[in-house]
């Protein structure tokens, strides 16, 4: 599993962990049932304090990604289709959010975000 934690981001390294994780799960690279490594082993693979990664799984299995069994490790979760719609409108949300900022600062009016929109949802 490679997960890349940047110094230069302003999310904690916790958060990057969740974001690139959901991520892998979210687009099939790790499938329900897939073992993640041990809080243990990330911390050590990744030089970060096992907190760090405690928190990171512990905030995965409340979010429903994971499920963890004491003794046997952590596991990604089969995925209810409701949750995946949402955290895809999650994320729909924060970039078109992104989007609205910048057409702001550059002066693009509604419509003419509306129609770069239509344009690029009919491709």
């Amino acid at each position: 599993m490679d997960i890349i934690i940047s110094n230069a981001s302003n999310d904690p390294i916790y958060l990057q962990i969740v974001n690139q994780i959901k991520a892998m799960i979210m687009n099939g690279e790790l499938s329900p049932g897939d073992a993640l490594p041990s809080m243990r082993n990330m911390a050590m693979q990744m030089r970060i304090s096992l907190i760090t990664t405690k928190r990171a799984y512990e905030e995965l299995e409340r979010d429903g990604f994971i499920e963890s069994y004491t003794g046997k490790g952590s596991f990604v979760k089969a995925q209810n289709m409701e949750l995946m719609r949402e955290e895809n409108l999650k994320q729909i949300e924060d970039l078109l959010s992104q989007a609205v900022q910048k057409a702001h600062t550059s002066g693009v009016s509604l419509e003419e975000l509306t129609q770069l929109l239509k344009e690029f949802y009919t491709d």
